[in-house]
């Protein structure tokens, strides 16, 4: 269950990184759809860019797990908001969706849950 939880944090990470970092003209798109600001586009991307450093930092570090995972949890669940406000296909909630349940996977697991 260890390796899982690895996994799924590394997932998690590289995804956000990923996203953020290599698709960011897809992000400015997204946000301008859902109505918001750049400054808030810019400190949500901060966020989840730092909160992935944090799940990597995880494997050695893992007291900073359940607090970095659920605020990441916090901001998938801001993206399925965001998403149904606009009514977006579903296909547009898969990813986010299956982050968050990675998320909660990894407090739960590190909380001693599971």
């Amino acid at each position: 269950m260890e390796t899982i939880s690895i996994l799924a944090q590394l997932i998690v990470a590289l995804s956000v990184i990923i996203v953020w970092v290599f698709r960011y003209e897809n992000i400015v798109l997204e946000f301008k759809q859902y109505g918001l600001s750049s400054l808030v586009r810019n400190a949500v991307g901060a966020s989840k860019i730092a909160l992935a450093t944090v799940l990597i930092l995880g494997l050695w570090y893992q007291e900073f797990l359940i607090p970095a995972s659920l605020l990441m949890a916090f901001l998938m669940l801001s993206a399925q908001y965001f998403h149904m406000k606009v009514k977006n296909p579903f296909v547009k909630f898969i990813p986010s969706f299956a982050l968050l349940v990675l998320c909660l996977f990894i407090a739960a697991f590190n909380y001693g849950l599971l």
